[in-house]
């Protein structure tokens, strides 16, 4: 691949030590940070030792407020300004949410709200709808309905080139446009990857012996990794709960919390611009040092209350309280834990904190059990397929997990070949 513009690939400092990357190039390797600098500086506050939220909500809050305040909006062509030459005063960006869905869609609608140039890619009914009401129709913790105007298209082609593409879409659903993501691409455009799960890019300036490598369960053959330079992407970790009420209407159910960083670490200029412009559409997005260390404590979660919501119909207060079900989260989250050891990860929240946040969550279905209801394909391979393969490469027993990933595959296999819908009812 063609080396990136220097300014994508912005000076950074992590441990302590200015690291400049060549020229014309990216970071090879990033030092490793210490055990330390793995633990999580930011979640749920329910889910994280008291001592930790408090501190990193405060350099969340100091790092928008410096960053604040509007300016008159760029081009979005590739004659955008560089993210290294802009003002301290915070220009808007213009944003793409490819898979403008549940979640893609509430974080591109606060975004519009807040002044943000954004355009959302959807498809079929949920599109006709949002185009029918020239917006999206948002209904809120408490109950209120809003209509946001939005632009909303059926593909990536309608668009033209971004600042900022959201990449909202589940696993499974990127290699089928990817191809077309590149048309939304200018000289300086970062890709925001917002998946559950372990994301294509998850050794992606890592270090250590599996730089670089594919993660196949995601990513077969790495064609994503090829596709879309490691130098465009920042992570983030969608935890706001929400549905698709009807077509064009979203349903925020629970949480704002969008923590982003970047993939070796450092605190980059246009990942404190991205932190700024969600913190001022109303999400809390602190800008973390441990992209992956953070990433695992919402994987915990998801790799066994998915699949095991998926295949019981149950929600998470349920599968959280229950004794039976409770000792299979328990042991699937030790395994889960002893795997991102192996990788060099420290996981500040224990499994039993970590099961009882998901209690406090309430009567939420996870995505998969709204999936299977619906009669869509699940994200199977990055929720528990991912992990199994990191099991696999690391060579850690997770025999819990493994059972759960069978079931669930199976599950996937029902819905997809034989096109049903399975849902609870009455009897």
């Amino acid at each position: 691949l063609p080396p990136l513009p220097a300014f994508l690939l912005p000076s950074c400092t992590l441990q302590g030590r200015a690291m400049d990357p060549p020229e014309g190039g990216p970071l090879s390797k990033p030092p490793r940070p210490s055990a330390r600098a793995h633990r999580l500086p930011v979640l749920c506050s329910h889910l994280l030792p008291e001592h930790v939220a408090p501190a990193a909500a405060a350099a969340a809050t100091a790092a928008a407020a410096a960053d604040a305040g509007g300016a008159a909006a760029g081009s979005a062509s590739a004659s955008a300004p560089s993210m290294s030459t802009c003002s301290a005063e915070r220009q808007p960006f213009s944003w793409c949410v490819v898979g403008a869905g549940a979640i893609g869609g509430l974080v591109g609608a606060w975004l519009a709200r807040a002044g943000e140039r954004v355009t959302l890619v959807a498809r079929r009914d949920h599109l006709a709808a949002m185009q029918r009401r020239q917006g999206i129709v948002v209904v809120g913790l408490d109950g209120v309905e809003e209509l946001v105007p939005v632009r909303a298209v059926g593909s990536v082609a309608e668009v033209g080139t971004v600042d900022v593409v959201i990449v909202a879409l589940k696993a499974h659903q990127i290699l089928p446009i990817l191809d077309e993501l590149p048309m939304l691409f200018h000289a300086s455009t970062i890709v925001l990857s917002m998946q559950n799960g372990l994301p294509w890019w998850y050794f992606l300036k890592h270090g250590g012996p599996f730089e670089g490598r594919p993660l196949e369960s995601v990513d077969p053959g790495g064609r994503i990794l090829r596709a879309i330079h490691a130098g465009r992407i920042v992570g983030c970790i969608p935890y706001p709960a929400a549905h698709l009420r009807a077509p064009g209407e979203v349903q925020h159910t629970e949480g704002t919390l969008l923590p982003l960083g970047e993939l070796d670490g450092c605190s980059s200029e246009r990942v404190q611009r991205l932190s700024a412009a969600l913190v001022a559409a109303g999400f809390k997005a602190p800008i973390l040092d441990s992209i992956r260390s953070n990433m695992w404590v919402k994987l915990l979660g998801n790799l066994c209350f998915n699949p095991i919501g998926a295949m019981t119909h149950s929600t998470l207060d349920v599968m959280a309280t229950f004794p039976p079900s409770v000792a299979v989260v328990r042991a699937a989250m030790e395994e889960a834990s002893a795997i991102a050891r192996s990788l060099g990860l420290l996981l500040d929240v224990t499994v039993e904190r970590r099961i009882r946040g998901a209690a406090k969550v309430g009567p939420h279905k996870p995505s998969t059990l709204q999936d299977v209801e619906a009669g869509k394909p699940t994200e199977v391979d990055a929720l528990i397929v991912a992990v199994v393969e990191l099991a696999e490469l690391t060579g850690t027993p997770a025999p819990t997990i493994r059972t759960l990933c069978a079931c669930m595959q199976l599950l996937n296999k029902t819905v997809e070949e034989k096109k049903v819908k399975i849902k609870a009812s009455p009897a």
